[in-house]
This record gives structure tokens, sequence and C-alpha cells, in this order.
């Protein structure tokens, strides 16, 4: 028997150089081969009932293209001036709310497969989901820099047909919302200005009515009327200079005709009014000479000068003296009369055309000391004024710019949404994508099959063949004995094995079973497992 051993290890040690890792294979898979097949079989049982227990999820598309505005913007502007992508996002906000989405459940009988008692929240929910939104940018780069020409809808469910509906009803939604938007949008904002526009009326007339009220208040007194106040004045000296001149040129007449009349008279022998007013204007000069003005001589002949005067500027009385009737009878003496009496009166005319140029020109200069105290009020009124003046202008013209506006998206000329593309029941699905699952669910049992065989293989510490023992310790290796088996051993891995079929049969049933179960209607693991990802 040593002679076997060790011919038998001798064999041994020859045979281990060849092949080694092929034979550590084969005794490995030989060993778990069970083990192996069973991490495959039933993960890939519950994988493939799975996949195909899962329902099929149809997508419909409909492309919408954005329309600018189709009359020139260098003719008319219009008011609703929001990006593309903000109002798509109010759209969206306004279409995917609760109401409106449960109207859309409730027409096409939507997700009728959840449970009964479901709450109408769970159906929005899932239709929120089942929604999607992609935008087109010019340089056709999806959701890169660049204004949006156009977007794509889907939606996606069970049956085809419904799920084009679907879709086709949601883009009508958001053709027809975005036309009342702009309308509104349009509408609001003349509204808007049409009141802006009586505000700024109302606070301009109240400023209107201040300054005709201060104005009447303090005529001239403003400061726009300085200039023509002072140009006034200077005109009245100039007038009251002439005067004068006029006064000294009457006055000097008036002594000459004076002067005539008293020799005329006195060739006539009678000492009439203008001969005494001659004699006393004479006496008067001599007097100033050697006293003031308050000398009673002076006092006394200034009175009866200014009593004479007045006589003879007055009217004619109806019975003359004897004297005045014979003067009459002088044509000269008339005629000079008549003269001096006219002189005089000029004189006078002049004096109150004096005092009336005097007058004008003090209450015109009392206006232009007055004008400072009423300057601030006034500044401050006008630039109120001038200030919502300029405001009320720039508010008509954009009233009627919004106007304009408002009536062209009314006539839905300004920028709109129009259905290029509507969607169409497609004819297979479009998730789950079964193939690609199935090659990776068969790549994956395979990897744990795999991954199963090592780690059993690692996690056991027996020896299995005198090579291992050889290896592991440096006792020689005397004699190898083979493995008796009896009957009743045969027997018992009969029925072990039996027990193991069965087993293996229930699992595989209770996995497959259960996988189908969990497949069934299971959308969202549709979702989950699909390539395409809602974006």
């Amino acid at each position: 028997m040593r002679n076997d051993g060790v011919g038998s290890m001798h064999e041994e040690v020859d045979e281990a150089p060849k092949g080694v890792a092929v034979d550590r294979i084969r005794a490995v898979w030989s060993r778990r081969k069970w083990l192996a097949v069973l991490v495959f079989v039933i993960p890939l049982t519950g994988a493939v009932s799975l996949i195909m227990a899962l329902p099929n999820v149809y997508r419909s598309s409909a492309s919408v293209l954005v329309e600018r505005q189709q009359l020139p913007e260098d003719l008319v502007r219009t008011t609703v001036n929001s990006e593309v992508e903000i109002r798509l996002r109010t759209l969206s906000a306004e279409i995917l709310s609760r109401a409106r989405l449960e109207q859309l459940v409730r027409r096409f009988g939507l997700y009728s497969d959840l449970k009964e008692g479901a709450s109408a929240e769970e159906a929005v929910g899932r239709m929120r989901r089942d929604i999607t939104l992609q935008l087109t940018s010019a340089d056709q780069q999806g959701r890169a820099a660049g204004p949006t020409i156009a977007f794509a809808l889907r939606y996606q469910g069970r049956d085809p047909e419904t799920v084009a509906l679907v879709t086709n009803a949601l883009a009508s939604f958001y053709v027809e919302e975005n036309l009342k938007v702009r309308e509104r949008l349009a509408a609001g904002t003349t509204e808007f200005l049409r009141a802006q526009l009586e505000q700024t009326k109302k606070r301009l007339d109240e400023q209107e009515r201040r300054l005709s009220e201060l104005s009447r208040q303090h005529m001239g007194e403003l400061p726009p009327q300085q200039q023509g106040n002072l140009a006034r004045i200077e005109s009245l000296t100039d007038q009251m200079r002439g005067n004068r001149v006029e006064q000294v040129r009457a006055q000097e007449r008036r002594d000459i005709l004076a002067g005539q009349l008293t020799q005329a008279e006195a060739n006539s022998g009678i000492e009439t009014d203008a001969m005494r007013l001659a004699r006393l204007r004479h006496e008067l000069a001599s007097l100033r000479v050697k006293y003031t003005d308050k000398w009673p001589d002076i006092i006394r002949i200034k009175d009866e000068i200014a009593t004479l005067e007045q006589k003879l500027t007055s009217p004619e009385p109806k019975t003359k003296t004897p004297e005045a009737a014979a003067l009459s009878l002088t044509p000269e003496v008339l005629r000079l009369r008549d003269a001096l009496r006219a002189t005089t009166t000029e004189i006078g005319l002049l004096k109150e055309e004096e005092q009336r140029l005097r007058r004008a020109q003090e209450q015109l200069q009392k206006r232009v000391d007055n004008a400072p105290q009423h300057e601030p009020e006034y500044q401050e009124l006008t630039r109120d004024y001038e200030t919502n003046k300029n405001l009320y202008r720039g508010l008509v013209q954009r009233y009627e710019t919004a106007q304009i506006g408002e009536d062209m998206e009314q006539r839905q000329q300004g920028e709109r949404f129009r259905i290029l593309d509507s969607a169409a029941a497609s004819g297979t699905p479009f998730a789950p994508n079964r193939p690609r699952l199935l090659v990776v669910t068969v790549a994956l049992c395979l990897g744990l099959a795999g991954a199963a065989l090592v780690l059993a293989e690692v996690l056991d510490t027996s020896f299995h063949s005198a090579a291992d023992l050889r290896s592991t310790t440096a006792v020689p290796v005397l004699v190898r004995i083979p493995s008796i088996v009896t009957e009743a051993d045969t027997r018992r891995q009969r029925w072990r094995f039996r027990f193991a079929v069965v087993g293996t049969v229930v699992a595989l049933l209770l996995v497959g079973g259960g996988s189908y179960v969990l497949g069934v209607g299971n959308e969202q693991l549709v979702q989950m497992l699909s390539r395409e990802r809602n974006t």
C-alpha cells in the first residue's frame, strides 16, 4: 500500500504542473455546479418573469412651432415681452394644475389600474410624471443658448390611441392658453397704463390749477414775469423823462403866453387876473432869492397864485365882469387867454400822467421786490408740473402703443404657438426594451453565479485533494483512501437530490410568480428600467 501511495503521490507530482488551473476549475465546478446553477437560474427566472410581465408603455409626441410676430416690429411693438421659456413655465403651471389634469383623467378614463379608493391626487401625480416638455432652440442644441423656436410635448401611457389623443389635447391647451395669456397680458398692460394716465392727468390738472391760482394771487410777482416787469419799468422811466420834457416845454409856453397876455391887458389899462398872476409870480421869484419857502409872504403869494391859476383854468362864468366884457371885445386878449388856458390844462394833464406813470412804476417795482418770496413755491410747482407733464406725454405714447399691441394680440398677429406635427398612435412601445433587459439580466446572473462560486470556494476551508494538503503542510502524504459509498448513502443522496429539486422548483415558482405580480401594471418600474428618461 505504501508503494501504491508513493506511486500515486509520484504520479500526482508528475501531473501537477500540467493544466493545474484547468483541473482546479473543473474540480471547483464539479463541487459547486449545483450552487452556480441555482444562483443563475433563480434570479434569471425572477428577472425574466418580471420583464415579460411589465406593461407596454407607448409614447406620442406633438411638435409645436413658436411663430414670431407677423407684423414688423419697427411698425408695431408688442407689449408682451416675456421670454418664451418663462412663458412656457407659466403655461405648464397652468395646464398641469390639478383641476386641468383631473378633467383630462375623467375625459379619457386614464389610470383605471389604480386601486379602488385611490385619491385623485395619485392620478394627477402620475400624469404629471408622464408628461415631458423638450425645448428646441435656434442653434438646434436643445437647451443651449439661443431663442426657442419650437418645443416637443410628450405623453406616455398604455393605450397608444389614448396616448395620442391626450398628447394632442395637451398641445391644443398650450396653443389656446398662450393666446389667452398674451391677450390677458396685453389687456392688463393697457388697463394699467390707462389707470396711470388718469392718475397723472389728475395730478397734472391739480398742479395747473395751483399754478393758475398762484398766478392770480401774485399777478406779476412770479419769476417768469420779472423780465417783463423790468422792461415795463424801463419803458415807464423813458415815458416819465419824456413827460418831464413836455412839462418844461409847456411851462415855457405858458410863461411866454402869460407875459404876452399881461402885456396885452396892460395895454388895455385894466389889471386882470392874468396880469395879477404874472405880477405875483414875479414877486415870488424875487422873494425866493432872499427867503425860503417857509417865509410867510412866500406862503401867501403861493396861495394867491394857486387861487388865480384855478380861477383861470375854470370855465367862464355866465355873467362877465365889465373888465372881461371889455377884454372880450379884444381878439388878441381872447386868443392869448385861450392859449394860456390850453397850455395850463396841458401842464395839468402832464402832471397827472406823471403821477400815473410813477404809481405804475412803483407798483411794478413792488412786484419785482416781492418776486423772491414766491420763487421757491413757484419753482417747486413748476418742477413738479414739468415732471408730470413729461410723464404724461410718455404715458400717452405708451398707452397708444399698448392699444395697438392689444389689438394686434386680439387679431392673433403677435407671437403664437402653432401645432406643427400632431401626435399619432405608436405601433411599437417605447418601453420596456425587453431584448436589452434580457441581455443585461443574463450577464448579471452569470456574474452573480460566478461570484457565488468564488465566494463559496473561498469560505470553504476543507481539503479536497492531496495536492491541497501538500501545499498546506510539510508532512508527507503516505496514502489516499477513496470515499466508500454504501447503499444507504446512495438512497440518502437520492432523497436529498429530490428534495433539492422540489425546493428549487418551488423557489422558482415563488420567485417567478412574485416577480410576475410585481411587474404587472408597474409603469413606474418601466420608467426606471427604460433607457429614455423623462426630461
